[in-house]
């Protein structure tokens, strides 16, 4: 036996009498005195001590009593080392020896740790000591992140800034400020560095700081990878400095799908170096902690009885209990949480969220796409040839603000390159870019081909299954009844992961990225034999009404099933997989879409342009059908099909999107099936953004030192219109009516739109209703309505407000010679206005029909002269009560606004 004291880390600078010999493993030493404690212990005192450590839990946890009750000192010793650790197993066995009353035992186990192993213990640690072990563990933990093939790479040589906008709900309200108020200063993107990270939590006006943050953005635009450099940093030491004291990671969809129960206790012990961390004390200072929940779109919707909040951190729940516990904040309700969810559901969150502040993550910027390009191939050369053939196309570079789809187009170029092969390949969509990525990989396969097709196709099966049934991880059990455990399509396509489990480590595979799992899901629709044996239940319709909304957690999967249809789509799954692949699924989703009719995107019972000029704060099953009207436009864009839009189009002959705020791709999409479109149709954009969020640059120093005195302009909203200008200018576009209402149209958006309606073939109707436009505005969009070659006939107005720019379009009647409607109803007239009106209506050169005047108010002069043009016009029909007894008087001739 070691004689002589002295703790292992002691500072008293006094050497021990008998040293621990270096060789000697502190883990095996910690298990052979913890076994000859207990194998002292007689049978009654063996009991005692089962009993009391199954009554006393360790900071909330316990082992099992199913594990307990009939162990004997070798199952106890196993059981304590691999719940707590070799080390704490001691502190946990001393302790409950003492309360079990066997006090001899516990002295003699104190005094040979004391001996043998020292006095230093991070159960001995204070809470301010255990924040810098915390804080080393987390950036060994994540100084690296595992790439989708994989590969192991440091998170600050990866991770590229994305651009952060501001807002998310909070844009849309403001899209339905009254017209009468300012339009504020737009907050712009800003890209993801620590200033960025910081401002998530700053305080507002009134001195509030938001508990919760939502980071909201689509699939795969790097939501995660940005709330894993937001840990990263806080444990360097760079972000909530003084704020925050743990910061915890919460992956929501592995979580939900372990078995069992854990508390909240649990999962922050899973994330610590050891068992003894002081959760108590860390719990007790609840306003210094962070979670990071990541993916809590994942989370069931809110009232299901498997979704019931939990409200205490020592409380044994399921994942979904904890996590929503967390959301609702009846768990550590003065706790941070940041929140990331795709954009496309966050009605899953609504509900559950206290006060939230949203920001929208907006992916790569122009130039982060280069640096990305220039960080993943760590060649000059080759980053070069490959960002500047990306550069050239169009289409591809735009998808690249997606950072998993720059990821999987750099993969494949990286491939080409590699081999020498010409880099002539083009893509315009996200399920192109997927199956490029697929064709990579079977072209690396060589004589291996046939087989890994196969395999490809049962883990289309796999991802299919996953999808329907809401599951994202699979076990080895998942992989070997579809024999692909080992299988060639595993490393490319699969994550493996390892979870700490109670007595051993639990093996999961999760897809390279879950757009990609619902992109395979999609291929399986396509890849599967009619009839096909262990086929996964459901035809393409089951899927099809299962998410009819188009805004559940199919969405993806059903905008990638439209992509696979295309002509060209086809032929390529057909050379890659050598399969015919049928029509009938093509027939089956148009039959679907056109049984849609005009019930997803019409205004489905609404009055026309005249009962538009009401719009209020929309419930949320509203929001969520204009959102699946988005998403509808979404899918068939995807098919890059022009006739398949085009029939597709011919059921919905009114497009209405609400409450929008377009982003460019949101536009492409929009304008791309507006350039489809069949004769006769309408569109309707209400309450939208028309103008795009500006990235935040910083000004150089030499800039911010003359900042001062050199005045600078303010610089322009950017317009968002001039795709959809363009779509509408092109031959084949068949758009007869376009209203826009309740929209910001700043005089870049109105100089877009004017150049769209001189020249746009089959435009015969505009309505700007309730719009903030500007003087300048109006008269650029009256001299596109001038234009010789403008067929409008029909123009609906309603500006309150801006009577004095109504000049330029009245002036606009004697010079075109198609306009032959004009519904000024909801604006002001005033009487020199009015006589100015009448002027230009007697003019040789007017071709006006009809005048709606139904709802403004005139005064007794202005209807003697109105009264003078009718005699003068007997043709001309002018709309207004005191005109036309037709009409229902107004009671005292108010305006309706």
């Amino acid at each position: 036996m070691f004689q002589g004291v002295g703790g292992e880390g002691s500072e008293s600078g006094h050497l021990r009498a008998f040293p621990i010999p270096s060789l000697e493993p502190r883990a095996a030493v910690a298990r052979e005195m913890l076994l000859a404690a207990l194998e002292d212990l007689s049978q009654e005192q063996l009991k005692r001590f089962r009993h009391k450590l199954r009554d006393a839990p360790m900071d909330g946890r316990s082992i099992p009593w199913g594990r307990l009750e009939r162990a004997d000192a070798v199952d106890l010793t196993e059981q304590l080392t691999h719940f707590y650790g070799p080390e704490p197993a001691l502190d946990v066995a001393r302790k409950t020896l003492k309360k079990a009353d066997v006090r001899d035992v516990a002295a003699r186990l104190k005094a040979q740790r004391l001996h043998r192993l020292g006095s230093s213990s991070s159960a001995l640690l204070s809470l301010s000591e255990y924040k810098k072990k915390y804080r080393e563990h987390v950036l060994r933990q994540h100084a690296k992140v595992k790439e989708r093939n994989a590969r192991s790479v440091k998170i600050n040589k990866r991770f590229t800034k994305l651009l952060i906008a501001p807002g998310g709900a909070a844009l849309e309200d403001e899209a339905l400020r009254p017209a009468e108020e300012p339009e504020p200063e737009p907050e712009r993107a800003r890209r993801s560095d620590t200033r960025t990270f910081n401002r998530l939590f700053r305080r507002d006006e009134e001195g509030q700081r938001p508990l919760t943050v939502v980071l909201q953005g689509p699939a795969g635009i790097g939501k995660t990878m940005a709330a894993k450099k937001i840990l990263y940093d806080w444990a360097a030491g760079k972000l909530y400095q003084g704020q925050v004291d743990f910061a915890f990671f919460m992956p929501c969809g592995e979580l939900l799908e372990r078995p069992g129960t854990r508390s909240l206790a649990d999962l922050i012990l899973d994330q610590c170096s050891d068992r003894c961390a002081p959760v108590r004390q860390m719990l007790a200072q609840q306003q210094r902690l962070l979670f990071i929940l990541d993916g809590a779109d994942e989370l069931p919707a809110p009232g299901s009885p498997e979704a019931e909040p939990c409200t205490d951190p020592f409380q044994a729940a399921s994942g979904a209990q904890v996590l929503g516990g967390l959301l609702s904040k009846t768990l550590l309700p003065s706790a941070l949480l940041l929140v990331t969810t795709r954009a496309a559901a966050p009605e899953r969150l609504q509900g559950r969220l206290c006060s939230p502040q949203c920001a929208e993550v907006c992916g790569f910027s122009d130039k982060d796409k280069k640096k990305y390009f220039y960080k993943f191939f760590q060649d000059e050369w080759r980053a070069k040839r490959a960002y500047r053939f990306v550069k050239e196309n169009e289409t591809l570079f735009a998808l690249c603000f997606v950072p998993f789809v720059c990821w999987i187009v750099c993969t494949v170029l990286r491939q080409q390159l590699q081999l020498g092969r010409d880099l002539s390949r083009t893509s315009k969509t996200t399920t192109s870019v997927y199956l490029l990525f697929i064709a990579s990989v079977l072209g690396s396969a060589g004589a291996d081909g046939t087989r890994v097709q196969e395999e490809l196709r049962k883990l289309c099966r796999l991802a299919r299954e996953g999808v329907l049934r809401h599951q994202a991880q699979f076990t080895e059990q998942d992989l070997e009844r579809l024999q692909l455990r080992g299988s060639k399509v595993q490393t490319p396509f699969l994550n493996k992961k390892e979870l700490p489990g109670v007595l051993e480590t639990e093996v999961t595979y999760q897809f390279i990225d879950q757009s990609f799992q619902e992109f395979l899901a999609a291929l399986s629709y396509l890849l599967e034999d009619k009839g096909a044996s262990g086929a996964p239940t459901g035809s393409v319709g089951t899927l099809l009404h299962k998410d009819a909304e188009l805004r559940g957690h199919l969405a993806l999967t059903t905008r990638f099933l439209f992509g696979l249809l295309s002509a060209e789509r086809m032929r390529d799954i057909e050379r890659h997989f050598g399969c015919v692949v049928t029509e009938h699924v093509k027939q089956e989703v148009l039959r679907w879409v056109q049984g849609q009719g005009c019930s997803r995107m019409t205004s489905d019972g609404k009055e026309e342009a005249e009962g538009l000029e009401d719009v209020v704060e929309p419930e949320e099953e509203e929001e969520e059908e204009t959102n699946s009207g988005l998403e509808l436009l979404y899918c068939l864009y995807e098919t890059q099909e022009d006739a398949f839009v085009r029939q597709a189009l011919l059921s919905l002959p009114e497009l209405l999107l609400e409450r929008v705020c377009f982003s460019r791709m949101d536009m492409g999409v929009l304008s791309y099936c507006v350039r489809c479109c069949p004769a006769g149709q309408a569109l309707k954009l209400v309450s939208c953004r028309l103008v795009a969020t500006q990235e935040k640059k910083k000004k150089s120093l030499m800039k911010r030192l003359q900042g001062g005195s050199r005045s600078t302009k303010k610089k322009l909203p950017v317009s968002l219109l001039r795709p959809l200008c363009e779509a509408m200018t092109d031959q084949q576009c068949g758009l007869s009516s376009l209203t826009l209402s309740h929209c910001k149209l700043p005089d870049p958006v109105c100089q877009d739109l004017s150049e769209a309606v001189r020249a746009a073939p089959a435009l015969r109707e505009l309505g700007l209703l309730h719009n903030q436009l500007s003087e300048t505005g109006l008269r650029v969009l009256s001299e596109g309505l001038a234009w010789p070659q403008c067929r409008v006939q029909t123009l609906r107005v309603q500006l309150p407000g801006l009577q004095g720019a109504l000049q330029y379009l009245v002036g606009l009647l004697q010079q075109s010679s198609t306009l032959t409607t004009l519904d000024l109803n909801g604006c002001q007239l005033s009487d020199p206005m009015v006589t100015y009106l009448c002027a230009v209506l007697q003019h040789p050169r007017c071709s006006l029909q009809t005048l709606s005047l139904a709802s403004v108010e005139l005064s007794e002069q202005s209807l003697q002269e109105l009264r003078a043009v009718k005699t003068a016009k007997p043709d001309l029909v002018i709309l207004h009560p005191a005109l036309d007894s037709s009409l229902k008087p107004l009671e005292g001739f108010t305006s309706v606004l």
